[in-house]
């Protein structure tokens, strides 16, 4: 294969025109978007404005690619991986967390009717929450996919109030399950006299209300338009600068009150429930090792989920724009449905005992294939057929 280069002179000429190209097309887009914000259809420069569905999210809008097409494909490769990723996590997600979230609510259904405890429900409600997340979740991976909403609009705003929702009231029922873990073991003997399973409901019904309460901005920031704009071809993704004057000072409460002051308090409870678990001499190490798991499963889930997304509220807020990272981060809050039922497991013994029995009952299955038809030919009454590979044939 022949390579073809340039001389140093004719090579620095190419490098000033495109240059000069980037340059005047940098200046003919930021031109073509202050006309836009404006309302003005023409600019200055004559060239066409359009906006770029892939960069919709931030609001953002180009010309005309002024290092040529190839530069444009680039760009398209790059947005497609970055779609296909998206797509992977979400795929990923489902495939995981819908299993194990089920699993999870049989073993706590099945505790709450023989022993009802302030842990199980909290648990019931961090599963129920997970898998409300999950119902709505392809939702987003179909909007992905087809590039803009074409489903009815009113599934928009209900399908980003129960998305954020239930990322918030994760938090907090995450939370909830570390205060009553320490309360516990640090004041067994008070504690036990207000440890009623009515108290958990109610506490639960108030979660509830706060993270719905506080989502509902997703309600106001869609139809909070004015009234000359055109219909976004995005849901909750591209906001004008009036919807962010709006939206900004929102995100950082919402950032702080769901996320930084319950991430606070649970490391607080964590920390001290794990001191006194560790220096008690009447606790046997397998349970140690389960409340240290516990911990730790817990912590990663906010600072890998939560942690980059309100994260966002904050860098947003002070640079007063809506952050190009921010799709991203939020793709990390996926991952939260999936992570969840190991902080079931080490939280549970029915959560375990459930697990253990799927797991023995997979292994009889897939080992003994027949043994499933053996027992349903003695529920029928008919002796099950011999098998003459094990046994050999009558004489």
């Amino acid at each position: 294969m022949t390579q073809c280069t340039l001389p140093a002179p004719a090579l620095a000429v190419t490098l000033l025109r495109v240059r000069t190209r980037w340059n005047s097309g940098s200046e003919a887009s930021r031109t073509c978007s202050k006309n836009s914000g404006q309302g003005e259809a023409p600019n200055p420069g004559g060239e066409h404005c359009e906006v770029d569905r892939e960069t919709a999210g931030e609001g953002r809008e180009r010309t005309a690619s002024p290092l040529g097409r190839g530069y444009d494909v680039i760009r398209m490769y790059y947005s497609t991986n970055q779609k296909n990723v998206h797509l992977a996590i979400y795929f990923i997600t489902l495939l995981t967390g819908f299993p194990s979230n089920l699993l999870a609510l049989h073993a706590l259904i099945q505790k709450l009717r023989t022993k009802a405890t302030p842990n199980a429900v909290f648990l019931l409600n961090l599963t129920i929450s997970d898998l409300s997340f999950l119902a709505f979740l392809p939702f987003k991976a179909t909007e992905l996919l087809q590039g803009q909403w074409k489903m009815p609009t009113f599934l928009c705003p209900l399908s980003g109030l129960f998305y954020f929702s239930t990322i918030y009231s994760s938090t907090l029922f995450l939370t909830a399950v570390s205060v009553e873990r320490y309360l516990g073991v640090a004041f067994p003997l008070k504690y036990k006299l207000y440890r009623k399973p009515s108290y958990a409901v109610a506490i639960s019904f108030f979660l509830w209300f706060c993270s719905f309460g506080h989502c509902s901005i997703v309600y106001i920031t869609e139809y909070h338009e004015p009234a000359n704009s055109s219909r976004r071809s995005l849901c909750y993704n591209n906001f004008t600068d009036k919807q962010l004057e709006l939206l900004l000072p929102f995100r950082l409460e919402l950032g702080i009150v769901l996320f930084c002051l319950p991430f606070l308090i649970t490391c607080f409870c964590y920390f001290s429930f794990i001191r006194i678990i560790v220096s008690s001499s009447h606790i046997h190490r397998g349970k140690k090792q389960r409340a240290i798991g516990l911990v730790l499963t817990t912590l990663a889930v906010f600072a890998i989920c939560f942690a980059p997304y309100n994260a966002s509220h904050l860098v947003g807020y002070l640079q007063k724009k809506n952050l190009p990272w921010r799709d991203e981060a939020l793709l990390l809050s996926t991952f939260n449905a999936s992570l969840d039922p190991i902080i079931f497991y080490f939280s549970s013994t029915a959560v375990q005992h459930s697990c253990k029995c799927c797991l023995m009952k997979l292994y009889v299955c897939s080992s003994h294939p027949n043994l499933h038809k053996t027992k349903e030919s003695l529920k029928l009454g008919h002796p099950p057929a011999s098998d003459t590979s094990i046994h050999g044939s009558k004489s």
